[in-house]
């Protein structure tokens, strides 16, 4: 029988037959955090199961019910959190059992507990993004918070733009992203934002950052959220709110202004369209609610 038949066969049962691919935990980890292309992800799940393993001690020793307590220590975190590190650990263990590292994938009766939708409270709406971006005076940082709501970024690909990716277009410009999963798109920027972005660079050549630090690097994600709790205290806002909810913002006021979804899914990097057009179902037009007496 090959190996790939007996991992079919023997996987239905739980028992993995699969020649090791890693000799100790740190092997087998690394292998497991290759799997994903984000380093933000990796980052997190590295620490995650890093969480896991100081509690429960070496994963060749792991039972369903060290997971089970992991579980139960995760009180103190918010639900989306806790949830997050149990996936980590059900998707490390049984990628152990995949590469036949361990012989049972004792993660998998383990269910993960239920977390509410919370995009409807992270959404801002566009009174209070100008809010926000109105108080920013300082040039590069007013650039750069207009530029995550104005293009829908995400903090990691608004750090890392160069000015090789900012191009003229008619009156205006588009700036090319390096996206989640090493997808490249580019986004035409209106005029006004084109405008406050291309004063920044002065004698910059192609390589330098866009939005440098003092030090002449990029900008790095600590720094940005400094820059964005500051603008959020000084417009009188929960200093909670981060860049992604700017990232929120975009997409759900685009789709309110009637911009197709498909167009939405394209600017900000959307693996799916159902992704780009949940916003429109936790922020409905109408409901049937609307309709019946008070």
């Amino acid at each position: 029988m090959s190996t790939a038949l007996q991992v079919i066969e023997n996987g239905a049962s739980g028992v993995s037959t699969f020649p090791p691919q890693a000799t100790h935990d740190d092997g087998l980890v690394d292998l497991w955090l290759r799997n994903y292309r984000s380093p933000n992800t990796r980052a997190a799940y590295a620490r995650d199961i890093a969480a896991f393993r100081a509690f429960a001690g070496p994963l060749s020793a792991v039972t369903l019910a060290g997971v089970q307590d992991f579980g139960e220590t995760l009180d103190m975190f918010s639900p989306s959190t806790a949830a997050r590190r149990l996936s980590a650990v059900k998707s490390c263990i049984a990628f152990a059992f995949r590469v036949g590292y361990l012989r049972f994938d004792v993660a998998g009766p383990l269910q993960l507990p239920a977390v509410q939708d919370r995009l409807a409270e992270r959404i801002m709406s566009e009174e209070t993004v100008q809010r926000l971006l109105y108080v920013v005076k300082i040039p590069r940082d007013a650039a750069l918070l207009r530029l995550i709501y104005g293009a829908g970024l995400r903090l990691s690909e608004a750090c890392g733009i160069r000015w090789r990716d900012m191009a003229p277009r008619d009156d205006a410009g588009q700036v090319t992203v390096l996206g989640k999963g090493a997808k490249t798109r580019a986004i035409l920027l209106p005029a006004a934002l084109w405008n406050r972005i291309a004063p920044l660079r002065g004698n910059a050549g192609p390589d330098d950052p866009v939005f440098r630090s003092r030090q002449g690097g990029c900008l790095n994600r600590s720094q940005v959220h400094r820059i964005m709790k500051r603008a959020a205290k000084r417009a009188g806002l929960p200093t909670d709110i981060s860049t992604h909810w700017m990232r929120h913002a975009h997409v759900s006021h685009a789709l309110d202004r009637g911009c197709p979804a498909h167009v939405v899914q394209q600017t900000v990097g959307h693996a799916s369209l159902a992704t780009t057009s949940h916003y429109a179902h936790v922020r409905p037009g109408d409901s049937s609610a609307r309709y019946l007496p008070a």
